[in-house]
């Protein structure tokens, strides 16, 4: 399951903004959630069913007898063209009453008028989830809430030891903030005669965000990660690729390029995950020894996540039923039933405090698992929900031009965030 579709939120884009804030129609659109929860709703989920059958059976049958004058249909979609199907329910008046969404999908349906605003529906259940987590599908330029917050994912960040030592470095003491990075990068550079780089990708939206730099205005009119700040990164970023600290092939770096980089130690940090770790075991037993474990980089003090949420259809015919399955999907018992199937982790208050994620069992799993739940705590969603893939080539492309020296590092961002405000006219 994916944790980050920003690439499918044009297709809703094309086809939902055109609507009127009325919605789809259908009927329904009361934000009053207070009334007898009965009535027939669907529930709407994200390529699921395959793996988790038996769990949302289970769960839709013990909130059917707890409410039992509800019936839930549940219906599982694919990856492939959820938005073109999201788009296409709510432009012809059949979107689901409760739909699996990410904060890119969110948005504009909740600019359609399509997504129910859970500050008025459902105030009372805020304070039951992470603060970063309940904001995750906020719009800029829009008051409110559009989904409840479900599951979460984040990454740590893996570094080799034996590099960090061969450097001269403490390998107990990784970098944890981006001016800390920057020196170190420059010394394990310097030290390797620029054979070992430190980082093997290019700076990101989320690297920008927890550098400290502006993102977008507040009334999500336009981009702002071109201001002192994000030519500040920029520019030490230029200084890491021209010394040789940063890897050479990083501007066309993949996920894969770059993990592949690590696993035969020419990169000395990369974020990764408990699978990471497995293969390392199996193919690089040298490197799996002196893997060392910590946070993301950041000024902020604060990582990034990937959040997923539920959204209740602003037209749905029983309020109360849509709101209160969702909330019960999300709730803190659910999320942590869910949370021990799969590799995600809860997005309520008080779960990340459970054994489960602040012990250890000695296992490769657990290490991950423990040391990104503890960062989760107070993390946020960087990335802005308007800021689709299309912006990310955009904004990847100027930079790759800056390191080059084919442009300076102001001008890049500038014509970066030109470029994005350009594509977010587009949106509408």
């Amino acid at each position: 399951m994916p944790m980050s579709r920003r690439a499918l939120a044009a297709a809703v884009t094309a086809l939902v903004l055109p609507l009127s804030a009325c919605g789809s129609g259908g009927g329904g659109g009361s934000t009053d959630a207070s009334g007898k929860v009965e009535g027939d709703i669907t529930f709407q989920t994200w390529n699921l069913r395959a793996n988790f059958k038996d769990y949302f059976d289970g769960l839709i049958g013990d909130f059917e007898k707890k409410y039992p004058g509800t019936h839930v249909k549940w219906v599982d979609q694919p990856a492939e063209g959820y938005a073109d199907k999201i788009s296409a329910d709510a432009a012809g008046g059949t979107l689901p009453d409760v739909v699996n969404v990410s904060p890119d999908l969110v948005a504009p349906l909740a600019r359609a008028g399509l997504a129910m605003d859970l500050d008025k529906a459902a105030a009372k259940y805020k304070g039951e989830y992470l603060p970063g987590a309940w904001a995750g599908h906020q719009v800029p330029g829009m008051t409110g809430t559009y989904a409840f917050p479900w599951y979460l994912n984040t990454g740590p960040l893996f570094y080799n030891k034996a590099l960090f030592e061969k450097a001269g470095l403490d390998p107990e003491k990784p970098p944890k903030t981006y001016g800390e990075l920057f020196a170190d990068a420059l010394r394990m550079a310097d030290e390797s005669g620029g054979r070992v780089a430190t980082l093997a990708n290019i700076p990101t939206i989320e690297d920008f965000g927890r550098y400290g730099a502006s993102l977008m205005d507040k009334a999500g009119t336009g981009f702002t990660f071109n201001d002192a700040k994000g030519v500040e990164l920029l520019t030490r970023y230029k200084q890491l690729y021209d010394a040789k600290a940063l890897d050479a092939r990083a501007l066309n770096a993949t996920p894969e390029s770059a993990g592949k980089e690590f696993l035969t130690q020419a990169v000395a940090m990369n974020p990764g995950s408990a699978l990471d770790l497995d293969n390392f075991k199996k193919q690089a037993p040298s490197l799996y020894k002196n893997i060392g474990i910590t946070d993301q980089i950041t000024n902020t003090g604060h990582v990034n996540m990937y959040v997923m949420g539920l959204m209740v259809n602003s037209r749905t015919r029983h309020t109360p039923a849509a709101v209160a399955f969702a909330h019960y999907v999300t709730d803190a018992e659910h999320q942590m039933s869910f949370a021990k199937k799969v590799a995600i982790f809860p997005s309520t208050a008080g779960s990340l405090d459970d054994p489960y994620f602040t012990e250890e069992d000695g296992t490769d799993e657990t290490r991950v698992r423990v040391a990104a739940a503890k960062s989760l705590k107070s993390a946020v969603n960087y990335t802005p929900v308007l800021f689709s893939d299309q912006m990310k080539t955009a904004l990847r492309n100027e930079v790759g031009k800056a390191l080059q020296g084919r442009q300076s590092p102001k001008a890049a961002l500038d014509n970066a965030v030109r470029a994005c405000d350009r594509l977010l006219k587009q949106q509408g």
